[in-house]
């Protein structure tokens, strides 16, 4: 079994905690209906015997281990900005512990398999990664990311680190890190398919109602939400519309009747606030819903109508529309 410790620091935010922790679970739910040993043993630990949350949960811990007697990782959670100014003394006390009993321990990839040794591995989820920093875990060359409000802080702290930004999660070596949150569940899809299994990994997924898996390469931004930020009420509307009917006849009437403008006047509002045309923003939604389509394994025709095309070769015309190349069509 591989040993995970959550390290519980005062504010962590739990979402970073239980929805890793819940994979994981199911994924030793699944062996057992298979009559397979767990996989994962979960265990929680702190500088203190308790710690609140970040939603005022109080959690009770573990010492942390004076040493690490199996196949080992390591999981560093963020908390919320304001958290990390007021836990000092468990923050340098984890740190501590990092330093001293992990890296010495940090293998050449993450452990897992039947052959692994006693080494340790590292999963960072959201600013977790500030924490692996401190304590000199991201050593020179080390591939990581973080929650994109933290990115600049983390290069600083880990100058010699190669810093990704807009990735859901990093796989690189003996550190696994995520972009937060929600993120940190697509990692542990993604270590629970490496440990058990596609198969498992699906499964859990469709009962964790994660239906759309994301990968090492996905940006941490979804394409959907691309060109929603801003505040303009009208462009929500049709941009919410849009995405829950991606097939629907969008043309520039249908549009400028959800936003109440006449269609001239949407076609200003969206290039001023989204930077597109309101025929581009329907392409680029129905492309990126084809694109999952076909990922989660649907064949072209399927995923094209998911996304709202009528055939993969209307899919492939959109695609050259929006990459611009050249003789693209108008």
């Amino acid at each position: 079994m591989i040993d995970v410790w959550f390290v519980v620091l005062p504010g962590t935010l739990l979402l970073d905690l239980a929805g890793p922790a819940e994979a994981f679970r199911m994924a030793n739910q699944r062996l057992a209906r298979q009559g397979l040993a767990p996989r994962f043993r979960l265990r929680y630990g702190g500088v203190a015997g308790t710690a609140d949350s970040s939603v005022g949960l109080p959690l009770v811990l573990e010492p942390l281990p004076a040493t690490l007697s199996g196949p080992t990782w390591v999981v560093l959670m963020g908390q919320p900005s304001e958290a990390r100014m007021l836990q000092a003394p468990a923050w340098f006390g984890a740190r501590r512990w990092l330093a001293e009993v992990v890296a010495p321990r940090l293998g050449e990839r993450l452990p897992g398999g039947a052959d692994e040794g006693p080494t340790a591995g590292l999963l960072t989820i959201c600013a977790g990664a500030l924490l692996a920093a401190d304590a000199g875990l991201l050593r020179p060359g080390q591939r990581c990311t973080t929650h994109h409000e933290v990115v600049d802080q983390l290069r600083q702290q880990a100058p010699a680190a190669e810093v990704v930004g807009n990735r859901v999660f990093v796989d690189h070596g003996p550190v696994a890190s995520s972009a937060g949150i929600t993120a940190g569940i697509d990692l542990a899809l993604y270590l629970v398919a490496r440990e058990c299994g596609e198969a498992a990994a699906s499964a859990i997924a469709r009962n964790m109602v994660v239906y759309l898996r994301r990968g090492t390469e996905d940006p941490e931004l979804s394409p959907l939400l691309t060109g929603r930020n801003h505040l303009h009420p009208a462009l929500h509307r049709v941009q919410d519309a849009v995405c829950e009917q991606p097939g629907a006849a969008w043309s520039a009437e249908a549009m400028a009747a959800v936003a109440h403008v006449t269609p001239r006047h949407l076609g200003r509002l969206f290039r001023e606030h989204v930077g597109s045309s309101p025929r581009a923003y329907v392409e680029q939604v129905r492309s990126a819903l084809a694109h999952e389509a076909a990922r989660s394994g649907l064949a072209l025709q399927a995923a094209s109508e998911v996304g709202g095309f009528s055939s993969p070769r209307q899919w492939r015309r959109a695609r050259t529309r929006q990459a611009g190349a050249p003789g693209a069509e108008a």
